[in-house]
């Protein structure tokens, strides 16, 4: 993903607007009602494989180490396939058009929150276009008129925290509810930072904590006894539900506050960790760089007691090899090594909000191209930030 720079970098997530944890009766909803459940597939279930998807995407971009193409007589910058973004060059002015598309399918239960989520996947850079794509399911009665207001009204607050709007879009009747939508900017050169300018000696910065699929997984285990009963030894309810909440405000955080920080530590590359997990998406960045550089990492900045989860549960996660599905992670940064601490002590400065915070998690050395993480990484318990808060935003009260 590329880094747009804002030059509003303010807090984007509302802190001082407090409801409580989701209630489905207080929208008038049964009490047993859980977003969850109108999806049945969820994970890496809904998921190509990332080495299928590379092979089916593999003709649309031939000689992908050759130099820059043509385009209306501007330089179009190389970004290969799994790179999730584009950037073409306009007529006017030596500027770009940078957009990104995406969407998701539910996991967390409140669909306020939901969106968020959905949307800020979407607008993790300064994007001045929103258009919606809304499916709502086929198998609601009731619920649509009582959960359609608050995922509509979830776009329109989330898009103003994030300084956009929503322009248009496209909605229908689906056996499954997704979310998403396309993201769009124009901008001039020294506004993004390419994703392929990595050196040896650089090191690797994360900037949210890995676990949010195994979160909100158990989460749902907490309904399935059968399920529970794997983990219970090892992880309380308490901890589950802890864990939820941290994975939903950390997937609710826009990245805006860290690609602004990249131009002020000048990074040379970044992406951010979604559906193939941080070793997947490592991999693709990997490929993407000019001099031929390769990956090691070390760290694993994981949410508390996720780590014993996933161990607990076998392979079925993969967390503790990199192939775990994250939804709206943070970005993977290259940064020159002596600007590498200080970008993650700026990050937590208060004047950008609650909530941020960035790990040196490896190093970038030279190779060919790959990444890898080492045999026993030292796994960073990350411990909740807001365990004694119920920090969700509030509909219709954006900052």
């Amino acid at each position: 993903l590329l880094s747009l720079f804002n030059k509003q970098n303010v807090p984007v997530f509302p802190y001082m607007s407090v409801r409580e944890s989701f209630n489905p009766e207080s929208y008038e909803l049964d009490k047993n009602f859980r977003l969850t459940r109108f999806a049945e597939l969820k994970g890496t279930g809904c998921k190509v494989p990332q080495d299928v998807l590379q092979k089916l995407l593999e003709t649309l971009q031939e000689n992908h180490y050759q130099e820059d193409e043509q385009f209306l007589g501007a330089v179009m910058p190389r970004l290969g396939i799994g790179m999730d973004t584009c950037v073409i060059p306009l007529r006017h002015g030596g500027l770009s058009l940078v957009q990104t598309t995406d969407y998701i399918y539910p996991i967390v239960d409140d669909p306020y929150m939901m969106v968020w989520i959905s949307s800020f996947m979407g607008i993790s850079f300064s994007s001045n276009v929103v258009l919606l794509i809304l499916c709502t399911c086929e198998k609601w009665n009731d619920e649509r008129d009582k959960v359609m207001p608050l995922i509509i009204q979830g776009f329109k607050d989330a898009s103003e925290e994030a300084g956009t709007s929503v322009t248009g879009g496209q909605t229908v009747l689906n056996p499954w509810v997704v979310m998403g939508g396309v993201a769009t900017t124009v901008c001039q050169p020294n506004e993004f930072i390419m994703p392929d300018n990595a050196v040896p000696g650089d090191v690797l910065v994360l900037t949210k904590p890995l676990g949010t699929q195994v979160a909100v997984a158990v989460h749902q285990w907490l309904d399935i006894p059968e399920k529970w009963n794997k983990i219970k030894l090892v992880v309380t309810q308490e901890d589950v539900e802890l864990a939820y909440h941290e994975a939903m405000i950390n997937m609710a955080r826009l990245n805006r506050t860290a690609a602004g920080l990249m131009h002020t530590f000048n990074a040379h590359a970044a992406t951010d960790i979604t559906g193939f997990g941080i070793l997947g998406h490592a991999q693709t960045l990997a490929r993407q760089q000019r001099s031929e550089v390769s990956f090691v990492i070390h760290n694993l900045p994981v949410l508390a007691k996720m780590a014993a989860v996933s161990k607990a549960c076998g392979n079925m996660f993969g967390l503790m090899h990199g192939t775990c599905p994250e939804t709206s992670g943070g970005l993977l940064i290259c940064l020159p090594r002596e600007q590498a601490a200080r970008f993650c002590a700026e990050i937590k400065s208060p004047k950008y909000g609650e909530g941020h915070q960035a790990w040196i998690i490896g190093i970038v050395e030279k190779g060919n191209r790959t990444a890898r993480i080492i045999d026993k990484p030292r796994i960073i318990e990350v411990a909740p930030q807001a365990a004694t808060q119920n920090v969700n935003p509030t509909p219709g009260a954006t900052s």
